[in-house]
């Protein structure tokens, strides 16, 4: 019995050092990931003299302002590029899903030929390199006369291969029994896809849109590329006119604050949809 114990204690003590060993290294590793966060923050809360004057950086500030934040809005422009930004990623999201959703219904259930020839041609795109996209993109928006609109913006980021891909592999989980029957009982092809592909789905297809919006919010290179007029500038590509025509390439407190208003709605997306995001993921990546 004695032997038992000290065996039990043995064990008991070993895993309290794992686990305490891997939550001081997670503790760790997390202060390396948000440590630019507080940074930022930091940042942005002090003043342009007290900022200048630290010929050392601090880690904390005696005399926060808000000024900052209040010049990010009244400098620049910056509430109408969150308009533009929210407007694009809308419309974009919403024409992306119409797309991916009936692109993968079509490889997963229906039947036609070259079906298999045409997905790998579909699968065979993600292997350009997306600078080449982008010129032939630029190349075709501008002999549509597209530039600095916001249908220039949106048309080349209205599909995916990727998420039709995975959207595909999800609805190909859904066993073909439901589609005969449903088929039996005369339901359609579309009425099959909203009444019960879909909903089963319902994971992925709000990870994908949550990736989307993300991505939209983030898009930098593209925006940038095809628009040279402010009424069209996002968020992401405003920071660039922040710094030229606004703040001054000096004041980085004024633009770490327009950088920390920027981050908060994917920030607080994030933090709400993350455990949906992770499940989707994990469902897209599962069979059977």
């Amino acid at each position: 019995m004695n032997d038992y114990d000290q065996i039990s204690r043995n064990a008991r003590t070993a895993r309290i050092v794992r686990k305490t060993v891997t939550y001081a290294l997670l503790a760790i590793w997390g202060i390396i990931v948000l440590f630019p966060f507080y940074w930022m923050i930091l940042s942005s809360i002090k003043s342009y003299g007290s900022y200048n004057a630290e010929f050392t950086p601090k880690f904390w500030t005696t005399s926060p302002t808000l000024q900052n934040y209040a010049d990010a809005f009244t400098k620049v422009n910056l509430g109408r590029y969150f308009l533009n930004t929210f407007i694009f990623t809308v419309v974009t999201t919403a024409l992306m899903m119409l797309v991916i959703v009936l692109a993968a219904f079509a490889f997963s259930r229906l039947q036609f030929r070259g079906k298999n020839l045409v997905f790998t041609l579909f699968l065979s795109l993600m292997m350009i390199p997306s600078e080449l996209v982008i010129i032939t993109n630029f190349v075709t928006i501008t002999n549509w006369g597209l530039r600095n609109t916001f249908t220039g913006l949106i048309l080349p980021s209205v599909t995916s291969v990727f998420y039709i891909y995975l959207l595909k592999e999800n609805f190909e989980q859904i066993p073909d029994d439901l589609y005969k029957a449903a088929k039996v009982d005369g339901t359609s092809d579309l009425k099959y896809l909203l009444k019960v592909m879909i909903p089963i789905c319902s994971p992925t297809i709000v990870t994908v849109i949550i990736l989307k919006v993300i991505e939209c919010w983030n898009s930098y290179v593209w925006p940038r590329l095809i628009t040279d007029d402010a009424r069209y500038f996002l968020v992401s590509n405003g920071i660039s006119e922040i710094r030229e025509n606004g703040f001054g390439r000096e004041n980085i407190p004024a633009m770490m604050a327009a950088v920390v208003v920027i981050s908060i709605p994917l920030i607080v997306l994030f933090l709400v949809f993350h455990r949906k995001i992770m499940a989707g993921v994990s469902r897209g990546g599962t069979k059977g």
